[in-house]
């Protein structure tokens, strides 16, 4: 392969108002030469340049990763970019959807204290992203704050009030992968105070993996009315999680040794719970016993000896195993802001619910109508040209400040924005008003939808569905109780960029809460038509 042909199909692609470093600049003209003689190592000489040419445009903290690469989790690597470049953007697009591993958002969810910190720390210890060093430091660090058992956990839960506390309050993120598949894990706080930092981490995930912990009182404490578990399996169905993996962790404590009834037990009081929140048990939900802080049943199968009763799969296998809808690359893009810093320029970061993003694109940040060109994207550590929809990106923008965004806020195609609106139609479902309140015109939330959370009033209530007929009834309510199925109108103070359920159920989906607890969950129906024409 000639090395002149190929800078040439370089130079043409990046005449596409792509933002490409210009690689005949970047070699010197005796590496071209050298290149040129050494014949079979051509192609590989040109990739390394290309990818130091990457790297002089990397901001510092990248170029620490590289020099240390045993302090970097491992990722799959693109492909050469020499290769992926010279390729037409069509072909790109299948070549990259065929080279890489599919790519899975997997939450943790569950009751304060069930042991999901350590389950994602020991995924990363078992699957080699976390050197033994590192273990021995916080195996040190738990022992000094006497807490031994926790030194799994800090893997995930970074800081030290986490530490100090034992608990999660912001959602962790650890990337892993397995033969067929890589995993971006978030780790859901399960403390009721932090409810809302969970519904964030939770309307990113394409699966659930609900911890339960079998130890004597406490299932008992997260079962039973306003724990945890009840709440945040009614969370996670409503925020688009279809299937859930439904892990019995501390399995080897001396108050259940691997007792096959306590699994039954459990296992038999889900189970109608489940069904009663939308869930297919038989299709959808995945039950097996696990140890966390032993590591025990996650990366390989029980061993009789430890759990004579037990013949299913591992963890990972069950992983590996689920199926999730595809999504569209060729569709408008969608992607809400989760959060944004300022990195060489504004950068952003979200999960792309639909279309893809390519460097050098002029997209829209709605509602505020910004237009943007994208100068990077980087996907788990790495750089890429172009990335499609499922994965969690950071994207570097120029054309907006970092202030003037917030999260919420959707990253969006110019042909196809998101509608912005401050009222909308929507079916709601009353799960469980607070003691002395009715839910009547006047009634006001707070509003999770995406990543927007925003104060909302119910303005008009508009007819209340009948529950066996599932028809609307005759007449207009005036209030209703827990239970009940209502469409009613619903208004709030900034705009909000949603879409109708129909159309885009990820962002089209919410959930109302007031005084901490989740007092509804609905989808949108109708948007105004002034928002659709905009």
């Amino acid at each position: 392969m000639d090395i002149e042909e190929d800078i040439k199909a370089l130079q043409l692609d990046s005449s596409e108002d792509t933002v490409l470093v210009n690689v005949e600049d970047a070699i010197p003209d005796e590496a071209i030469k050298h290149d040129k003689a050494d014949g079979e190592d051509s192609v590989m000489e040109e990739e390394r340049k290309t990818d130091d040419v990457e790297k002089s445009d990397m901001p510092e903290d990248e170029l620490r990763d590289e020099a240390h690469p045993d302090l970097k989790p491992e990722h799959v690597e693109p492909k050469g970019v020499s290769g992926k470049e010279s390729s037409p953007p069509e072909d790109m697009q299948v070549e990259v959807e065929v080279n890489k591993k599919r790519h899975l958002n997997v939450v943790f969810i569950g009751h304060v204290d069930a042991g999901k910190s350590t389950i994602g720390g020991q995924i990363l210890l078992l699957s080699g992203q976390v050197d033994d060093r590192t273990i021995q430091k916080y195996e040190k660090e738990a022992k000094d704050k006497n807490r031994e058992s926790w030194y799994m956990a800090y893997i995930m839960d970074t800081n030290e009030e986490e530490r100090v506390k034992g608990i999660t309050v912001e959602v962790g993120r650890a990337h892993f992968e397995t033969e067929t598949t890589r995993f971006t894990i978030l780790d859901a706080p399960g403390h009721k105070s932090y409810v809302p930092n969970m519904i964030s981490g939770a309307s990113q995930a394409d699966i659930g993996v609900l911890v339960i912990s079998a130890r004597k009182g406490e299932f008992e404490t997260g079962y039973e009315r306003g724990g945890q578990t009840r709440e945040h399996v009614q969370l996670a169905k409503t925020l688009g999680v279809t299937k859930l993996i439904i892990v019995v962790n501390k399995m080897d404590d001396p108050t259940v040794n691997w007792s096959k009834e306590r699994y039954d037990e459990i296992e038999s009081k889900m189970v109608p719970f489940l069904r009663s929140s939308g869930y297919n048990v038989k299709k959808d939900v995945q039950f097996l016993p696990i140890s966390g802080l032993l590591g025990s049943n996650l990366k390989t199968r029980l061993e009789k000896s430890v759990c004579p009763w037990w013949s299913g799969h591992c963890l990972f296998e069950v992983l590996d195993a689920v199926e999730v809808p595809p999504r569209d690359p060729n569709g408008p893009l969608r992607m809400p802001i989760i959060d944004k810093f300022k990195d060489m320029g504004t950068v952003v970061m979200g999960k792309i619910e639909s279309g893809s993003i390519r460097e050098g694109d002029n997209l829209l940040i709605m509602p505020n109508k910004a237009a943007v060109k994208v100068l990077a994207i980087f996907c788990d550590e790495d750089r890429v040209r172009h990335v499609g929809p499922g994965e969690n990106v950071r994207v570097r923008l120029s054309g907006v400040e970092e202030d003037d965004l917030l999260s919420g806020f959707v990253l969006c195609s110019v042909a196809k924005p998101i509608p912005a609106v401050t009222e909308f139609v929507a079916q709601l479902q009353i799960l469980e008003l607070l003691d002395n309140a009715i839910f009547t015109a006047g009634y006001k939330a707070v509003l999770h939808v995406h990543a927007v959370v925003e104060e909302c009033e119910i303005v008009e209530l508009m007819q209340q569905i009948d529950l066996k007929t599932k028809k609307p009834m005759k007449k207009k309510p005036l209030f209703v109780k827990n239970g009940a199925i209502v469409l009613c109108r619903v208004q709030v103070n900034n705009m909000i960029c949603v879409e109708k359920f129909s159309n885009f159920a990820q962002l089209g989906r919410f959930t109302l809460r007031t005084e901490g607890k989740t007092v509804a969950v609905g989808k949108i129906t109708a948007l105004p038509t002034v928002a659709d024409s905009a």
